[in-house]
Parts: structure tokens; C-alpha cells; sequence
């Protein structure tokens, strides 16, 4: 090579080497074919709880720290994820999540209805159970019909479980409810049961009481990944210990509040007992709101099949969040058409609705989901 005029080609110049290394940068990252993929049951402070190779000879357990790339992804309990490198569950072990499989169904919350972040509740989940008692703590017909809401918005179906139904009849509570297409299991303590549950018969009502609330609730969870909400001291971790022979903390209820202790500090996935593969329960901390910010107010209405027939004969644009002129569920409702319930049915659904168009002020909102 010859040179030039000045004595120098670039044979002679030197590249001064990059201080993060020599490989180009890229968007790509790797498939990780080799992946395996586990059911996350529970998550704890950055660490991922996993079964691998679920139902089989060489089932375990692997905990897992989330890949870079996946920081600002929710992963939460009945997630399906891909995990690489030791994923052979040895104690002092640790693999790396690297994907979330495509979600069947996702249960979402908001803070409140004016809180436009989202809150992942579970994932891939069959059921919904929502526990209430039919007193202490007090029932709030407004906590059950967001949880229906959320129910409904994320594909899952809905099951009502009463508890302490000996305490009090919850004949008023399910009357708001009668309509609804979905199972309901009443329990009330009985002292001589050792699990604590029993049944209660309620005519007229879509429940399933065959022999103890128990049996009834266990029949209808098996087969399904099923998710229980509901206030805290209200017997969700009971129930759980009972259906699945675990042994969660239970607590009462505060005598000054009338609210419910927590006893559940995250959600965790338990096998069901005596059930078929697959068969899960997610028990999760006592949640006392359910925000709706990420719900559609059209969507809202699906949660109330009794009232929704109504809307045919509204005005063209009708918000359905007052009463109106031109709005059909006034008449619909004073026909008789939504039962004895209606019009409490009616006074809900505004509620929320109007909670629904994200109202300025938030305590007001927070104070409506609390009735």
C-alpha cells in the first residue's frame, strides 16, 4: 500500500476501543427455546416462587429473579413464565425469569376509581370467589358488585361464598343477587364440625349445598385455578386451610372498627386437595376496595344482566349514572322487572357509574366503594 503525500495512510491510525465492550448494541434478544416454563405461586420482595414440570415424577420448586428486560412487567401469582439457567430447584439456587407466557385472564384493580394505575391481582385464574360474612365484619353490597364488575371485565366467572350465615340470615344480602346466573355457597360455624364450615339451605337461590358448604365449595373449585377476594376476618384463610389441608394464619375482627386483621401479608397459589391436575386456589390479602379506573362504564353494565334489558329504551346517548328523563331503567325498575331488589340494584349501578366517569374528588370515591 502506498502512501500518501503526507506520509500517512489508515493502516496507521488507531481505534481507540469502546469502553462497554466490542459487540454492537441490539434490540434482539435471545428466544431461550430451551426455557422451561413454571406456574408462579407466590411473590416475595424481588424473588419468584415457581412449579416446574407440574403434576409429574420430576415436579419442584424454583425461585427466580425477573430478567432486566422484564422490570417494568407485572408478574404475579398464576403467572405461566419461562425459566433458564438452574432451574433444578437445588436449595440456594437461582434461576431467571425471562418471559411471561400469553395470559388466559388477567385480574385487574385500581386504588380507586379515580387512580388510573392498574394493579395486577392474579393471572390466568378460572374463578373468582368472593367471600364475604354475613356479619363481622358487616357485608357491603358495593365491595361484591366491583368484584363482579372485575369478574366480568376479565372473562372469569364469579362465585358467591357466604360466611357465618349462623350470626346472621343472609336472606336481604342474596336478594340483590337472585337474579345473577352464578353459584353461591352460604357456611355459618358449627362448634362440633372440626373444620369449622358448614351449610346452610336457602331456597330459590342458584347454590350448591350438597352436604357441607365444604364439599359444595370444593366441588365447585376442582378442576379450575380459582382466586378468593374479600375483606379481611372474613374466613378466606379458614376456607383455604379447609379446601386445601395448608395451615394460613387466621385472625378476627377488630371490636372498635369491625374490620378484619390481616393474616395474608401476599397472594399464594395452594393445590386443592383431592382434586384433579390443575386444580389451584390463589388466596390473596384482604382487599377492602376494588377500583374500577380501568373498566369501561359500558362494561359496567355487564355485571348487572337484571338491570341491562332496560337500557333498550333509553335515549340515544344516555349515561345511565342518574335519573334522567329518557333513561329506561327508571321504568324498567318500578315495573317490577329487576325484582324486590331493583331499585337498590338501580342505587348501585349509578354509584358506580357515576364513580365509573372518574370523579374529581377521590375520597368521595373511595367513600362510595366502602358502602
Amino acid at each position: 500500500m502506498t502512501r500518501s503525500t503526507s506520509g500517512w495512510d489508515e493502516s496507521d491510525v488507531r481505534v481507540r476501543p469502546n469502553k462497554k465492550g466490542s459487540r454492537p448494541r441490539t434490540k434482539d434478544r435471545p428466544a431461550h427455546d430451551d426455557a422451561v416454563i413454571g406456574r408462579i405461586i407466590t411473590v416475595d420482595r424481588g424473588r419468584y416462587t415457581a412449579v416446574v414440570d407440574e403434576d409429574t415424577d420430576a415436579e419442584r420448586t424454583v425461585i427466580a429473579a425477573r430478567a432486566r428486560e422484564l422490570r417494568r412487567t407485572p408478574v404475579v401469582a398464576g403467572d405461566l413464565v419461562a425459566l433458564v439457567g438452574d432451574v433444578t430447584g437445588a436449595p440456594d439456587t437461582l434461576a431467571r425469569l425471562v418471559r411471561v407466557e400469553e395470559r388466559r385472564t388477567l385480574l385487574r384493580r385500581s386504588a380507586d376509581d379515580t387512580d388510573p394505575v392498574e394493579r395486577v391481582v392474579v393471572a390466568n385464574a378460572d374463578q373468582l370467589v368472593i367471600v364475604v360474612a354475613a356479619a363481622n365484619p358487616e357485608p357491603r353490597t358495593g365491595f361484591i358488585d366491583r368484584a363482579l364488575v372485575a369478574a366480568y371485565d376479565a372473562g372469569i366467572s364469579p362465585v358467591l361464598c357466604i360466611t357465618k350465615a349462623d350470626i346472621k340470615d343472609p336472606a336481604d344480602l342474596l336478594a340483590n343477587y337472585e337474579h345473577l346466573d352464578m353459584d353461591v355457597i352460604i357456611s355459618r360455624t358449627a362448634a362440633a364440625d372440626a373444620s369449622g364450615i358448614d351449610a346452610r339451605s336457602d331456597d330459590g337461590l342458584s347454590a350448591r349445598l350438597q352436604g357441607t358448604a365444604i364439599e359444595a365449595l370444593h366441588e365447585v373449585l376442582k378442576g379450575n385455578v380459582s382466586v378468593l377476594v374479600g375483606p379481611s376476618g372474613v374466613g378466606k384463610s379458614t376456607l383455604v386451610n379447609a379446601l386445601t389441608g395448608s395451615a394460613r394464619a387466621t385472625g378476627g375482627v377488630n371490636a372498635v372498627t369491625g374490620r378484619g386483621r390481616h393474616t395474608s401479608s401476599s397472594a399464594l397459589a395452594l393445590r386443592l386437595s383431592d382434586s384433579p391436575a390443575g386444580s389451584w386456589i390463589i388466596d390473596t390479602p384482604g382487599i377492602r376496595s376494588f377500583g374500577l379506573a380501568h373498566v369501561d362504564p359500558d362494561r359496567i353494565l355487564q355485571a348487572f344482566p337484571d338491570l341491562e334489558p332496560g337500557t333498550a329504551d333509553c335515549e340515544r346517548g344516555c349515561r345511565h349514572d342518574s335519573v334522567a328523563v329518557g333513561c329506561g331503567l327508571d321504568p324498567w325498575v318500578e315495573g317490577g322487572h329487576a325484582g324486590p331488589a331493583g331499585p337498590a340494584r338501580l342505587a348501585s349501578l349509578r354509584r358506580l357509574l357515576g364513580t365509573g366517569t372518574r370523579t374529581e374528588n377521590k375520597s368521595s370515591a373511595k367513600e362510595l366503594g366502602e358502602q
